[in-house]
């Protein structure tokens, strides 16, 4: 299949370059002349997407050239991208950053080139000025085909601005997109040891984009943004083979504050096969939903919220009984942490008779590809799926079900895998192999059935006793 989809990917020339704050401010300011937005972030994070979601009011998505193929890749963002005026991909890390020895894997050139998106480059020019030149050229000749067409310049005054706007020009033969101040304080978002402080726990987060967009709006050509979009060339994929149920299943989600680090196209893809899905909190409900056939604990801040999460002893023992049951369930880092016995001494849903605790680093981060040891849930014994790590938190017993790879040959044991329960702190992508969600289903689908039939004979019994 063939498809137009305008797109741009806003890229940094290193971490802390301001990419995300001109993106948020760039969509903001297109969402605010009436320009239909579809924001994506290349790589797995979670955060950022949220914010995405808080500036254009539409579910934000990842394009992550590891955790799935290109081929995927492309239609992802085809598939988003429709009934939207434009893409906004926000770039990771340093534009030619990714991982491996060399960098080559996923990364923000990585979906580039992958999905041949123009880009425009972000460069802080604090303590710069015509140096700015010379990076940017640096920048655009280190490949042959470095897809960047335009840059935005951060962090600098409107007078060194229009010095350096013509030799940046001149220099490279690219276009200089506009220009952000030196932002006041009230346009900053707040960061913690995982990112950015997420939308939710900013009261005046309109507030502080609506400033965002003017400023924007001011500075940056949007028009000349939007017309470089549309020149990007047309998206060519196959549709990957999604296998659809005949029989619905219901799959309760937790989604709060404590748990907010969800794939929207893993839910999508849930939904496409015929799952209804349920969201329900653990911070405030005091039971799972009604009739459900699966549960997904996806990560998050479990830590900020200990003292909540321990207290609603009414959940963390409907859970128990009900994984005791056999309720299939997923549980992704702070998932998987939340169904141990503690965290940092807290009570939690003790399922899992071990504890977690803060480190003072990140344990085991970065990609890798999951290999099972035993035949579990989500697959037969040796099929794997790419996954990534992030997390200060470790386990007294992280699982050794699965043997995790890094793509530098480092290995690793993980996972809690049974025949219900695929549980650790990797973070999986169902595209990544559709298999593995489609064991899910199947495990809900049969969890279903047996609760039906349970049902059935409980009522024909009392039917028999009156």
């Amino acid at each position: 299949m063939t498809v137009k989809t305008p797109r741009i990917i806003i890229a940094g020339t290193h971490s802390g370059s301001g990419k995300t704050t001109v993106t948020c401010a760039v969509m903001r300011a297109l969402v605010n002349k009436g320009i239909k937005v579809s924001p994506f972030k290349c790589g797995p994070d979670y955060i950022d997407p949220m914010f995405h979601t808080a500036v254009t009011g539409v579910s934000g998505g990842n394009i992550d050239t590891f955790l799935f193929n290109d081929n995927t890749a492309k239609y992802l963002l085809a598939k988003n991208a429709q009934g939207h005026d434009i893409s906004v991909i926000e770039g990771v890390m340093g534009y030619y950053d990714g991982a491996g020895t060399d960098g080559s894997i996923a990364g923000t050139f990585s979906v580039a080139d992958a999905t041949k998106t123009p880009v425009v480059l972000v460069v802080n020019c604090k303590g710069l000025s015509f140096s700015a030149a010379a990076m940017i050229k640096g920048f655009v000749g280190y490949r042959k085909s470095s897809y960047i067409s335009g840059v935005i310049l951060n962090n600098i005054s409107p007078h060194v601005y229009e010095l350096i706007k013509p030799v940046i020009e001149d220099e490279t033969g690219i276009k200089v997109f506009g220009f952000l101040p030196k932002l006041p304080d009230d346009c900053i978002f707040e960061s913690r040891r995982l990112g950015l402080v997420t939308p939710a726990e900013l009261v005046d987060i309109h507030t502080k984009l609506d400033l965002l967009a003017k400023i924007a709006a001011d500075n940056i050509d949007l028009d000349g943004l939007m017309k470089t979009a549309s020149e990007a060339p047309c998206l060519s994929y196959e549709k990957p083979a999604i296998k659809q149920f005949s029989d619905k299943v219901k799959i309760a989600m937790a989604e709060d504050k404590a748990f907010c680090f969800i794939y929207r196209d893993n839910i999508d893809l849930l939904k496409e096969m015929g799952a209804k899905i349920i969201p329900f909190s653990p911070l405030t409900s005091d039971k799972l939903p009604e009739d459900i056939s699966g549960l997904l604990l996806y990560g998050g801040y479990p830590e900020l919220y200990l003292d909540e999460l321990s207290g609603n002893t009414s959940l963390l023992n409907d859970i128990h009984i009900k994984l005791t049951g056999g309720l299939p369930c997923i549980a992704e880092c702070g998932g998987f942490m939340y169904l141990n016995r503690s965290i940092e001494g807290k009570k939690m849903v003790g399922f899992l008779e071990s504890d977690c605790y803060k480190t003072n680093k990140l344990v085991r981060f970065g990609y890798a590809k999951i290999i099972a040891m035993r035949d579990n849930m989500l697959c037969a014994n040796g099929e794997s799926i790419n996954a990534h790590e992030y997390h200060y938190f470790d386990c007294t017993d992280p699982g050794v079900d699965f043997t995790a790879l890094k793509p530098t040959g480092r290995e690793w044991k993980c996972i809690v895998a049974q025949e219900t329960l695929f549980a650790g702190f990797p973070h999986i992508h169902f595209y990544g192999n559709l298999q593995f969600a489609e064991g899910f289903y199947e495990k809900c689908l049969e969890f279903g059935k047996k609760q039906n039939a349970a049902r059935q004979s409980s009522f024909v019994e009392g039917q028999v006793n009156l």
